[in-house]
């Protein structure tokens, strides 16, 4: 197949660039920070336990709960709403639908206050459905508009633009924060600046989407033959990609170590601000220190996913994710037994370096290995379900070890045996290529 014109690719890079903004502000920087500052008052036993409708959580668990069970109805819902876009050839509007659901509850966060916990939790968790959501129609779209060696570097554009664009925004609410005069703001409502944040991560998210949207292809007018129902259709062709995969030595392999990296990359870039503003950040005073410094990771992620997607042209791509999951267990290792604000700084670049360019191989790297078929909403359906378990396994065991222990930091070692067995597993995936 031709890479499609570039005002498709363009238009589809640009919604990294319109939902990114979630992803950092939401999910990496201000309402990680904010929620655990105004979760942790009243509690001087480090633990900072929460009440959630009458039950009490520590406030990091009880995020990483909601987004893993966020994650549990991506994971069941997504078959069945990809075998409906499939069935009748709209996947854009699923893609449109969810990206409003998103946009529209990071808007609501605006009224997340204080004392208004459980309503913060619930819209916070639509904002993550909303998001991921529409990830797997996104997905979806990139072999059907990249021909096979124009996947790397157009995958790489969209994670660039994304970094690009969230930094951006961060920005501007890094300066509403902490400077909020600057703005005619109110600097008494210490909160309003964050939850003004909020309000402009959900417009501009829907507002950019709209240029992704106009411009994306609808799939193709031809019938599909399976004449399956529609609501277990997608449960079907899973079934259908699961047994392919018996005949596909590299791409089951590859799957096993994207499902083992994937749990613990995934859950870092999730608790890493929680965990920094407990253990490293801890006094309100620090708090633009954290911001700035998770911005950084953004800058440098850019970098990042651009020297990845280069080194893959010349070392290949399974070498490039081997040495990127080698760093990570380092990192995890290193993140261990931190203390200071400075050797924060020093792991936070590395993490920044690993990113972007690990998340954007992953893609690449699954569209190359897939046999040749139309059926690509299918294939990344799995591919998207296996990385939405992944993520309910690892934000899960992340948030127990914290509730078991009482350290945050004892979560750690999960991380780091996620690590270890997904490079594992690339390393067996490495070997079947060669054989292949």
């Amino acid at each position: 197949m031709q890479t499609a014109p570039r005002k498709v690719i363009n238009g589809w890079a640009m919604y990294d660039w319109a939902n990114s903004v979630y992803s950092l502000v939401i999910t990496t920087t201000i309402f990680p920070a904010y929620y655990v500052g105004i979760t942790s008052m009243g509690n001087s036993n480090g633990k900072h336990y929460i009440n959630f409708f009458g039950k009490q959580f520590i406030n990091t668990s009880l995020l990483d709960y909601a987004l893993a069970v966020v994650f549990l109805i991506v994971a069941v819902s997504s078959p069945v709403l990809s075998s409906i876009a499939d069935y009748r050839r709209n996947k854009k509007v699923y893609l449109r639908w969810f990206c409003f659901l998103g946009s529209a509850a990071c808007c609501g966060l605006f009224f997340f206050t204080p004392q208004r916990i459980e309503y913060g939790i619930i819209l916070f968790s639509l904002a993550a459905l909303g998001y991921w959501g529409s990830l797997v129609f996104y997905n979806s779209y990139l072999p059907d508009i990249a021909a096979p060696e124009d996947q790397d570097r157009i995958s790489a554009k969209g994670y660039a633009l994304g970094y690009a664009g969230s930094v951006l925004l961060q920005i501007i609410c890094f300066a509403i924060i902490v400077k909020p005069e600057w703005f005619g703001l109110n600097s008494s409502d210490a909160t309003l600046g964050v939850r003004i944040s909020f309000l402009l991560t959900g417009l501009w998210w829907f507002g950019f989407a709209q240029l992704t949207l106009r411009v994306l292809p609808l799939p193709s007018l031809k019938e599909r033959q399976a004449k399956k129902n529609v609501l277990t259709n997608g449960f079907h062709e899973l079934s259908i990609v699961f047994k392919q995969l018996k005949e596909l030595k590299v791409l089951r392999r590859f799957l096993l170590s994207f499902f083992l990296y994937s749990m613990g990359v995934q859950t870092v870039m999730l608790v890493a601000a929680g965990f920094s503003k407990k253990e490293i950040f801890p006094n309100p005073e620090d708090e633009p220190k954290l911001l700035f410094t998770l911005i950084l990771i953004q800058l440098v992620a850019i970098i990042g996913a651009i020297v990845m997607s280069r080194l893959s042209k010349r070392m290949g791509n399974l070498k490039v994710l081997i040495m990127s999951v080698c760093i990570w267990i380092a990192i995890c290792i290193w993140a261990y037994f931190i203390q200071t604000q400075m050797q924060f700084y020093a792991l936070a670049a590395s993490v920044g370096l690993v990113m972007g360019g690990i998340q954007s191989l992953s893609r690449s790297t699954y569209s190359k290995f897939l046999p040749e078929t139309k059926d690509t909403t299918s294939f990344f359906s799995f591919y998207d379900v296996t990385e939405k378990i992944a993520l309910v396994i690892g934000l899960f065991s992340f948030g127990f070890l914290e509730d078991i222990t009482g350290s945050i930091r004892n979560s750690i070692i999960a991380l780091i045996v996620f690590f270890v067995l997904g490079l594992l597993a690339l390393m067996y995936t490495k070997r079947a290529v060669h054989r292949h």
